[in-house]
C-alpha cells in the first residue's frame, strides 16, 4: 500500500492508523499547493480531487476521503480494534464519529487556513468550532475515548483535527477533557512514530 500525505493534514490520521495496525506501506509526499509529487511528477495525474490523502492498494484501486480510508485500514487488521465489526451498532456509532468529525470540526477548520477568508468572518468560524469542541469535551466526561473505553479510527482523526487549532487561533485550553485526551492519544508510540516521521516532532 501507499499512503499519499501531506505533513500535518488530516492524511496524519491514517498515517497513525497504519502505525497502530502494523501494516506494511509506504508514505509518498504530495504537495496540496503545488499538486506536486516528490519526484517532480503531477498528483492530479492520479488523483484527480488533488488532495490527501490517498490510499493506493497493491492492485492499484485507490481510496481517497480520510473516513473511508481508516474504516478500510482498520478493517485490515480486525484485532487491532480500531474499528467495531461491520453491522454491530458501534460501527455505526464509529460512522456517525468519523461523519461528526470531517464535516463539523475538518471543514471548520479550512475557512481559517484559506487566505482568502476575510478578516470579518474569521472570529464566527472559531466561535462555531469552539462550540463543537465544547460538545467533543462534554462527551468525554465519562469515558476516555469517543467509543468508550476502546480506542478507535474515530479517535486518531480527532487527535488530528483538534490539532489545528493552534496554528489558526483557536484555543482548546478550556476544554480540560479534550486536553487530556490529546495528551493521551499523543503519548502511543504508533503516534510519536508517525509525527517524527512527518517532521512534525523531533
Amino acid at each position: 500500500m501507499k499512503l499519499y500525505y501531506s505533513p500535518g493534514a488530516c492524511s496524519l490520521s491514517p498515517h497513525i492508523a497504519l502505525r497502530e495496525t502494523g501494516l506494511p506501506f509506504e508514505l509518498v509526499l504530495a504537495s496540496t499547493k503545488t499538486k506536486k509529487l516528490a519526484d517532480g511528477s503531477d498528483y492530479l495525474a492520479i488523483n484527480p480531487k488533488g488532495q490527501v490523502p490517498m490510499l493506493a492498494l497493491d492492485d492499484g484501486t485507490q481510496i481517497t476521503e480520510g473516513p473511508a480510508i481508516v474504516q478500510y485500514i482498520a478493517d485490515q487488521a480486525p484485532a487491532s480494534g480500531l474499528a467495531p465489526a461491520a453491522g454491530t451498532i458501534e460501527r455505526y456509532k464509529l460512522m456517525e464519529w468519523l461523519n461528526f468529525i470531517t464535516s463539523e470540526l475538518h471543514k471548520g477548520f479550512s475557512p481559517l487556513f484559506a487566505p482568502d477568508t476575510p478578516d470579518d468572518y474569521k472570529p464566527i468560524a472559531r466561535n462555531r468550532l469552539l462550540a463543537r469542541l465544547a460538545y467533543v469535551d462534554e462527551q468525554l466526561a465519562d469515558r476516555s475515548y469517543l467509543l468508550g473505553e476502546q480506542y478507535s479510527v474515530a479517535d486518531i482523526y480527532l487527535f488530528v483535527v483538534s490539532g489545528w487549532g493552534q496554528y489558526v487561533g483557536v484555543d482548546i485550553s478550556g476544554l480540560p477533557r479534550l486536553m487530556a485526551f490529546r495528551a493521551r492519544i499523543a503519548a502511543r508510540p504508533a503516534v510519536i512514530a508517525a509525527m517524527k516521521a512527518e517532521g512534525l516532532i523531533k
